[in-house]
């Protein structure tokens, strides 16, 4: 790696200035996507335990890994927070895989629509927060040919 893409002297957050209202948005709704699975994970968990599901294995399974899930925008919200470029990456991938989870639910004929439809709204708003220059920017990537700047 070249200095220029591992910087001996990182800047600290006050030498590149406050952190953009756009970064923190999108911090917010990678936490917020991620404490939602973990809330439905434990709700799946505790129904697996204490109700009657038709399937307690697959009700146990199944809240372990929203739980799991629930790291990826946990971790990116926390990174985004912090300004570190790697962040973008898992909140992207996150919002990615929110887009067919919206869909799914958009097709259902029950309540899960109004879920569909903030799900949506939510992912590709945060999408856009994402990839905004200015965030792009203030999490220190560079674009294309930037290393020789």
């Amino acid at each position: 790696m070249s200095s220029e893409q591992n910087p001996t002297t990182p800047e600290t957050a006050e030498e590149r200035g406050p952190r953009p209202g756009r970064l923190t948005a999108a911090a917010a709704l990678a936490a917020l996507e991620g404490l939602a699975l973990v809330v439905g994970g434990a709700w799946m968990l505790v129904g697996g335990l204490t109700g009657h599901p038709d399937d307690r294995t697959s009700a146990l399974t199944g809240g372990v890994t929203l739980i799991v899930l629930a790291l990826l925008p946990l971790l990116a919200a926390r990174g985004l927070i912090a300004r570190r470029g790697w962040s973008r990456g898992p909140a992207v991938i996150t919002q990615i895989m929110a887009l067919p989870v919206a869909y799914n639910l958009l097709q259902a004929d029950s309540v899960a629509i109004p879920a569909g439809i903030v799900l949506g709204v939510v992912a590709v708003t945060a999408l856009v927060l994402l990839v905004n220059p200015t965030t792009t920017q203030a999490l220190g990537i560079r674009g294309p040919g930037g290393a020789e700047k």
